[in-house]
Order: structure tokens, then C-alpha cells, then sequence
């Protein structure tokens, strides 16, 4: 491969990967983005200007060396670049592909703010990683040494997974607990396949399986194995089970038949397409066919149940967010993508009531925004008057989630809390309260992105090799 020049933002622009179009995306859970080829890579890369001052690297969470693989893959030195994107992120092909790099390293590229549009970093960092897979540069875990020193990892998520990577390269003995069938948390059953194709996610699972670590699943802590059991077995324990309890609505009408939360209704979806038996998607509870669908929500999982409802078929598929959509939480692309496949936006709308015992429609409430909240945000304000009904088969509350009361459900009361209910952890070393345990990802900050839980899962993974070595060190004198 020819050798690029840097610094071509002045004369190439910006290109995204060609995206399949949305009549036929919409038939299926593919991926809707095509690979780079290696010569378009190269070109995208050289754009790259080098900065002295690298904002696309600050503004990551796990501070990926952004110019120099965008350096090496522009120099045609593809697994060097692999190598230095790996060296800093355990699931780059991942973060790649469900990123909102809009919002974090793109949104923060130099040439990107002097008007010459960002580098497609994201782009470029899921093709080095699936060129890597497809060239066997992706390297099996293998211990220099074996310790006998054991970590349980509550949680088989983003968070957990990336610090069982850690550990058991160090040699640590490593048995992943999790509730689901399967590892991997929202990434395997969240997240559609149109954003993240599960075998993305099944081939880091099978290389940490493969590298030893033990994965104890359909194991809910709590009821199949206690906490304080997870804690005697091991030299530590880290607390990654994410943030699983939905924000109900509040309206009159919302326990109606067909009013369901986002979090079942995707599980369903996913687990449908490995091929599993679930009576609620067979059934039509959890199935969009045919249904006029309403989402009530504007965050990256309201996206992901729009865009899901129309590849089920649905009838008609709108989106009730109470704010406009320059205030919507969701990433920007995701809308985009969502429009083109049909789904329609109701900005400045929120339910006020559902009808029917099985919902028949949604009475809804027009909003505009007013003064300023806390936060800086526009508060919604009812328009008095202005309500209309919108008739729905399927109502989806896609509203964000909430932490489960670990401490009850677990019967450790000592294990301290936030006035959230999130999980109070050191911010450098992810202690607990509890001597030992460790805390990462959203049961800590809150719903949050999949590239922070990576980021606190390898920090997590180096307080806990620290801890070990000072235990084994006391344990020798």
C-alpha cells in the first residue's frame, strides 16, 4: 500500500464509509455501514493534522493515541496500528462502531473546529480492528505467569469484561458472574445488531474464555449465589452489574397491556436473533409487527427501539420526546438514520395518558420549553390545552435507567450508596466501602457510554493488581 502524506484535510473531505440504503437496511439487523477499503482508510487517516495538542485524544475517555494509528494506517502500517489503538482500549472494533465519536474525539478534532470536517476516526478504528481479526493479529491470552490469587467480577458487561482482560493477563484467576445466558450485558442484549453485530461481541468473549476466564452465567447474586459467598471465594470482588431498573411512566393507563419498557423489548429483539425460543416476541407482546408504535423517549435507546420497530415491520413508528430535537439527549447520526428509515419525530410532546386495559392510544401533551433548569437545559412547560390523542398498539418507554438496591437485594447494608442509589466508589482506585471490593461502569456514574465502562474496568483491574501485591507482599514478611 502506497504511503499517504499527512495533512491532507486541505484537499481530501471528509468520508464516511458508504451506508447502505435505507430501503434495504431496513429489512434486516445488518450493520448499515460498509468497511472501509484499505486505500479509502489510508486517505481518511491522512487528513489527520497532527495536532501538537491532540483534542480528539483528550477528549476520549481512554485517551486513545488517536494520531498515531490515524499516522501508521495513513503510512499503510495497519497492525502497528492495530497494536497502538489496543494498547489503550480492549474493545476497539467495539467503541469503533457504537461510539458517539460526534460528541467525543470527532466533535473535538482541530480541523474539525477550523471548518475543514473531522477525521472519520471511528470509522477508521473499526477497520483496523476487523482487518486484524481477518489477519490473526488479535493475540490469544497468555499469562507470562500463573498467580493463585482470584477476582470475582459481578457483571459480564463492558466494565467487567475489560477488567477481566486486564487481570488475567497478569495472571490473576478470574470467574465472571452474570444474570443473562450470555456475556456481555447491554452490548449482546441492548444494542441491536444494526449498530453492533453480535459477533463482534461473541469473538472477545471466546477469546477471554479461551485465555482462561470462568464465566458463571443465568447467576442472579442474590438469589442463585449469595454476595458474601462471591466474596469468600475470592482475594476480590468487582461490583460491574450496570444500571438495569427502568424508569417507569407516570401517566394514567401506563400498567396497560402493551405499555413496555425499553430494556425488555430490545432483549427480546436480540435474543430472537440468536435464534432463541421467547414466547413474549411469538406471542406479539414484544413483536412490532403490524403495530402502530410509539417510543416516548430521546436517548441513544429510544433510537435503537424506533429503528428496531421498523425492522419488525411495524405499521408506524413515532417518537415523543418532550424537548426539540437541538435538546435531545440521543446521538444526532442515530436520529438521522432513524429518519431516513421512516420513523417520525413528535418533538415537544410527552404522554399524559394511555387508554384501554390492552392500550389502544396515548393522549399527548404538547410542551415548549422555558427558563433554564439547573443543568443549564430548558425546562418543558405544559402548553394548556394543546392535547391530542395518538392512537398506538405498542408503547415503548425508552426514559433511561435507574441502579437496582444493590445493598438490600444483596444484604450487605454496608456496602454505601449515593443518594442515587449509584454505588459510592473512590474515584482513582474504585474502592467501595467494602475493604477488597471494587465498583466500575454505570453502577458508579449512572447510565453512561460503553467506552467509560471499559475506561473504569482496565482502572479498576490495576487497583485490584495493586491490592493483591501489597497482600502478598504483607503475607511474606
Amino acid at each position: 500500500m502506497a504511503k499517504q502524506p499527512m495533512l491532507k484535510f486541505v484537499s481530501l473531505n471528509r468520508a464516511m464509509p458508504t451506508k447502505r440504503e435505507a430501503e434495504e437496511r431496513k429489512q434486516d439487523f445488518d450493520e448499515i455501514y460498509a468497511e472501509f477499503a484499505a486505500a479509502k482508510a489510508a486517505e481518511q487517516a491522512s487528513r489527520c493534522s497532527q495536532c501538537g495538542v491532540p483534542y480528539c485524544q483528550s477528549h476520549c475517555p481512554l485517551h486513545n493515541n488517536i494520531p498515531d494509528w490515524l499516522k501508521l494506517t495513513a503510512e499503510g502500517r495497519l497492525q502497528e496500528a492495530y497494536e497502538t489503538s489496543q494498547f489503550t482500549n480492549t474493545f476497539p472494533e467495539i467503541c469503533g462502531r457504537i461510539c458517539p465519536q460526534d460528541r467525543l474525539c470527532e466533535g473535538n478534532c482541530v480541523i474539525e473546529q477550523s471548518g475543514h470536517e473531522t477525521v472519520t476516526i471511528g470509522a477508521v478504528e473499526k477497520y483496523l480492528t476487523d482487518t486484524a481479526w481477518e489477519n490473526g493479529w488479535v493475540k490469544p491470552i497468555v499469562p507470562v505467569s500463573e498467580r493463585d490469587e482470584s477476582v470475582g467480577i459481578i457483571g459480564a458487561g463492558p466494565g467487567g469484561l475489560a477488567a477481566a482482560d486486564v487481570l488475567r493477563r497478569q495472571g490473576v484467576q478470574v470467574t465472571v458472574y452474570d444474570r443473562y445466558d450470555r456475556a456481555g450485558g447491554l452490548m449482546t442484549y441492548g444494542i441491536p445488531g444494526f449498530k453492533l453485530e453480535k459477533d463482534v461481541v461473541q469473538k472477545r468473549i471466546e477469546q477471554l474464555e479461551k485465555g482462561g476466564v470462568k464465566f458463571v452465567l443465568n447467576c442472579n447474586v442474590g438469589e442463585d449465589i449469595t454476595f458474601q459467598a462471591i466474596q469468600g471465594q475470592h482475594d476480590a470482588v468487582l461490583i460491574a452489574t450496570g444500571v438495569y431498573k427502568s424508569r417507569d411512566l407516570q401517566a394514567p393507563g401506563s400498567g396497560a397491556e402493551g405499555v413496555v419498557r425499553a430494556i425488555d423489548y430490545l432483549t427480546a429483539s436480540n435474543k430472537k436473533s440468536f435464534g432463541d425460543d421467547v414466547p413474549e416476541f411469538d406471542g406479539g407482546d414484544l413483536n412490532a409487527e403490524g403495530k402502530r408504535v410509539v417510543v416516548v423517549g430521546g436517548g441513544d435507546t429510544a433510537m435503537d427501539c424506533v429503528r428496531t420497530a421498523i425492522r419488525q415491520g411495524a405499521k408506524s413508528v413515532k417518537c415523543l420526546y418532550r424537548r426539540d430535537k437541538a435538546n435531545m439527549p440521543g446521538s444526532q447520526r442515530e436520529v438521522q438514520n432513524a429518519e431516513e428509515e421512516g420513523v417520525e419525530f413528535v418533538w415537544l410532546s410527552a404522554p399524559k395518558g394511555f387508554t384501554g386495559d390492552t392500550v389502544e392510544s396515548v393522549l399527548v401533551q404538547k410542551m415548549r420549553l422555558g427558563k433554564p433548569d439547573v443543568s443549564g437545559r430548558q425546562s418543558p412547560e405544559v402548553i394548556e390545552g394543546a392535547d391530542y390523542v395518538e392512537e398506538a398498539d405498542l408503547v415503548v418507554a425508552a426514559l433511561g435507567f435507574m441502579p437496582e438496591d444493590l445493598p438490600t437485594l444483596w444484604g450487605e447494608e454496608a456496602l454505601e450508596v449515593t443518594r442515587w442509589g449509584t454505588i459510592k466508589a473512590n474515584f482513582k482506585t474504585h474502592e467501595t466501602s467494602l475493604p477488597g471490593v471494587y465498583a466500575v461502569g454505570d453502577i458508579v456514574r449512572g447510565a453512561s457510554l460503553v467506552v467509560w465502562a471499559i475506561k473504569d474496568g482496565r482502572d479498576a483491574a490495576e487497583s485490584i493488581l495493586d491490592h493483591l501485591n501489597s497482600s502478598s507482599a504483607q503475607a511474606a514478611e
